[in-house]
């Protein structure tokens, strides 16, 4: 009877949401460390610690209730464990078809819904139903209805606005950090030093072959952790978070974001909770509208759409390559090597990610997406590169981020026009350019910026295929008003140095 069997959770599966709500509080827990999980592909090191400790902190606090089973996969894993489990829904397609043959073999008697999202596949298929195009906006504000989030009592947006976007897009205030309080940040323990020594062994034993810097870790893993990270966040810095999240700062990575997506995609938070208490405080008056909203379009809005439209654009998704961008991921980028790059923008946000497994939404959009779609990089490479590099990376959350927002490679499914800009963009919204050895007004010469010329270059580059997209009418009228068009595009294409 499925009722008393096991729970088999995945390691994005961590919180009472998931093995605490009514007819599971009761059932053993099964956690499984597959060898084969992390071994396939190059996984920053600091995200296969978070993986492992959350499932150690998970097993220690539910003591006898809980049994870890270490296995070369999965399967083997729970033939080893010798009874049939139950799993709520899986977060990647190749997982979904491993619990299918699993049901067929017998080894999982029934597939749950997962709570790990606010809103069902099933609600979705019917909301995506005979749309060609899927705008987050309108999710959005079909999310906050049928949640009554942020809404005034006819049912209308809070203070009448949707959306504060254009008030959350300031530029750095002028000053080499932002004036808010820390984030918060773990005391690493015994699990850490368990996780570090066995990971250290791993890789001399050639098991794993991870990318990145070890530690320390900066993200919670355990429930009791995960909550402390929110509360902080909405006491201490929420407030402050809306006006500059789309500004760029050298000194300060973290600024005032934040910093949730790892307990949130370890499935320790539940997402419509932290929405209701970030609600919370724009009602009490603790933090301004603009700010509550803006972060709770990134939760209820963002991350559910981007999940729904993994499952709903299929796996074939990935091959999508509107622009037919071939370009192998040069090895200073796979290996994390920001140190041979000369581009103050591009140095940062890949030493962030060299050195955290993290960057923030601009620096992933603007810069390193930004960089890749300029430079023509193969978007089904790149998508595995930000789910591997990324310490909240996990299959669900990069395509629709990546094919369709970053690189169009979907032809404008996802977005309605190719997120390419130059180096005046990242000058007004970083204090990188002042230190670079790249002037943003330049597009020739030695001192040409990389995104300044390489903007002009996608452009000519992909000129047909963006002509029937009225967003690119005004950008490919100046093209054609580039005297020195030639001379940008020939050295763009020799350029091997950024």
């Amino acid at each position: 009877m499925s009722g008393s069997d096991p729970l088999w959770l995945f390691g994005d599966q961590l919180g009472p949401h998931f093995h605490g709500t009514t007819g599971n509080r009761d059932r053993e827990v099964l956690l499984i460390r597959s060898a084969a999980a992390f071994a396939r592909r190059p996984f920053h090191r600091q995200k296969i610690h978070l993986v492992e400790a959350g499932i150690r902190r998970l097993a220690a606090e539910l003591g006898d209730r809980a049994r870890i089973v270490d296995a070369p996969t999965y399967t083997a894993g729970l033939r080893r464990f010798g009874r049939p489990v139950v799993v709520h829904e899986p977060g990647s397609h190749a997982a979904e078809a491993l619990v299918r043959r699993l049901q067929q073999e017998g080894l999982v008697t029934e597939v749950l819904p997962t709570p790990g999202f606010v809103r069902s596949k099933v609600d979705f298929a019917s909301w995506a139903k005979d749309r060609r195009r899927f705008v987050m906006e309108d999710f959005y504000r079909d999310q906050r209805r049928r949640f009554g989030v942020l809404l005034e009592p006819d049912g209308g947006p809070a203070d009448g606005k949707w959306n504060f976007d254009h008030d959350n897009r300031r530029p750095p205030p002028g000053r080499s950090t932002l004036p808010v309080p820390a984030p918060w940040f773990p005391v690493e323990d015994d699990v850490d030093e368990q996780v570090r020594a066995d990971l250290d062994k791993a890789e001399r034993d050639g098991e794993i072959q991870p990318v990145g810097v070890d530690g320390p870790r900066r993200f919670a893993v355990g429930q009791v952790e995960a909550e402390e990270a929110l509360d902080r966040f909405l006491d201490h810095r929420l407030a402050t978070f809306g006006p500059h999240q789309d500004a760029m700062l050298s000194a300060d990575w973290a600024m005032s974001h934040a910093l949730l997506s790892v307990p949130l995609n370890l499935g320790l938070l539940d997402p419509l909770d932290v929405v209701r208490r970030a609600e919370e405080r724009y009602l009490s008056g603790a933090a301004p509208l603009a700010s509550v909203e803006g972060f709770v379009r990134q939760i209820l809005g963002w991350r559910e759409w981007i999940w729904h439209l993994y499952w709903h654009l299929g796996p074939d998704y990935l091959k999508r390559n509107e622009l037919q961008a071939h370009r192998k991921l040069p090895r200073w980028w796979r290996e994390l090597d920001a140190d041979s790059v000369e581009a103050a923008c591009l140095r940062t946000a890949l030493a962030g990610v060299r050195d955290r497994g993290y960057a923030h939404h601009i620096e992933r959009l603007m810069v390193l997406g930004n960089h890749a779609l300029q430079r023509g990089y193969d978007p089904a490479e790149l998508t595995g590169w930000f789910a591997t590099a990324f310490v909240d990376g996990f299959p669900w959350v990069m395509p629709a981020n990546v094919i369709g927002m970053s690189q169009y490679a979907d032809g404008g499914i996802v977005g309605t026009k190719p997120y390419a800009a130059g180096g005046a963009y990242l000058n007004r919204m970083s204090d990188h350019c002042g230190g670079c050895v790249y002037d943003p007004k330049k597009r020739v010469g030695d001192k040409a910026c990389p995104f300044t010329a390489g903007y002009w270059a996608f452009l000519d580059r992909n000129a047909d295929r963006l002509r029937g997209n009225p967003r690119m009418r005004q950008p490919l009228n100046g093209l054609g008003r580039l005297a020195d068009l030639p001379d940008v595009v020939a050295r763009e294409s020799r350029r091997n140095r950024f």
